[in-house]
């Protein structure tokens, strides 16, 4: 099965340095790269996903002749994507919208009541949950993305960060464990000074960060973040790094499969963001005025990126894959 991981650097002032890694999503038309042994034909796909992704991945899997199946929240009945699939089911009965795609426990019984072969996990949700991962292989499902290990390392921002290291790629100032309390993030700021950036240590997207540019403002973006990342991801821990100012957010694309092999899809520029979050433009399905799409702004291949800097980011992203 092949992985496909997104390495997210900051460029700035002719140098890089990692800001984290995350997964991406993976097509099950490349499992047919195991061995004979281990194939198993995937014939059903649940999306535990919502909305435009999970549209997405039902339009690959009907073009592929794989049935697909839908899950949804109470709150979203009348969702498209419920309707896109060719079955759906209710999950998280009496629970909040976001707390209804986290419950790993009923996504698991009911792709095992309706015979799923294998469950895409879209991105944000449960796609970066190693514990997900590795529900989906003890119930005998298979996890269309990286192996539960994999996930776990590069879902964990700061064991992410501890491997750049032994990679030799460069780092921006951080903690070297998730913080547990106040204090841990007070003496940072007296080793590394303000500004500094509070970040979710088991998620992403832009959600569980805020920046401290000053004492007065770090217990109340500490509450902030920590709220925030555990509605968002389930875990409130945060980590702390050194914030860096206007920097260029350059994301490096990478395929893997199990047997160790790794390239690089080579590189593009995200750094068109607010609130940390990549920018999205809204627009209409010309066939069905109801459905609503959206596209990131993003730059392919960088614009004015050094040479040797690229072929750095390419080499760094490279290199960490393979540890």
């Amino acid at each position: 099965m092949l992985d496909i991981m997104m390495l997210r650097f900051a460029v700035v002032r002719g140098g890089l340095g990692l800001l984290t890694v995350r997964r991406a999503c993976l097509s099950p038309r490349f499992t047919h790269s195991a061995p004979q042994t281990e194939y198993r034909p995937i014939k059903k796909v649940m999306v535990a996903n919502r909305g435009e992704i999970a549209i997405r991945v039902f339009r690959a899997c009907t073009e592929l002749g794989i049935r697909t199946v839908a899950v949804y929240s109470e709150q979203d009945t009348g969702q498209m994507h419920r309707q896109k699939a060719d079955e759906a089911y209710l999950i998280g009965k009496g629970l909040p919208p976001v707390a209804a795609y986290l419950d790993i426990a009923d996504i698991i019984k009911v792709a095992k009541n309706n015979n799923v072969d294998a469950i895409h996990p879209g991105y944000g949700f449960l796609s970066e949950r190693a514990d997900f991962a590795q529900a989906c292989a003890d119930a005998g499902v298979m996890f269309i993305g990286p192996s539960p290990e994999t996930v776990r390392k590069m879902g964990d921002k700061v064991e992410a960060r501890s491997l750049a290291i032994s990679a030799g790629v460069p780092v921006v100032p951080g903690t070297e464990y998730p913080i547990t309390c106040l204090q841990d993030a007070q003496v940072f700021t007296q080793a590394y000074g303000f500004p500094i950036i509070f970040k979710a240590a088991y998620g992403g997207g832009g959600r569980g960060m805020r920046v401290v540019r000053e004492y007065e403002e770090l217990e109340e973006n500490y509450q902030r973040a920590y709220s925030e990342a555990l509605t968002a991801f389930g875990n409130g821990s945060l980590f702390v790094e050194k914030f860096i100012e206007k920097p260029r957010h350059i994301e490096v694309q990478i395929l893997g499969d199990k047997y160790g092999n790794v390239i690089h899809l080579y590189e593009r520029d995200c750094s068109i963001q607010r609130r940390h979050q990549k920018v999205k433009s809204p627009f209409k399905n010309s066939s069905n005025p109801d459905l609503m799409f959206g596209f990131v702004v993003e730059i392919a291949p960088a614009f004015q990126l050094d040479p040797h800097l690229r072929d750095r980011l390419h080499a760094d992203a490279v290199n960490l894959a393979k540890l």
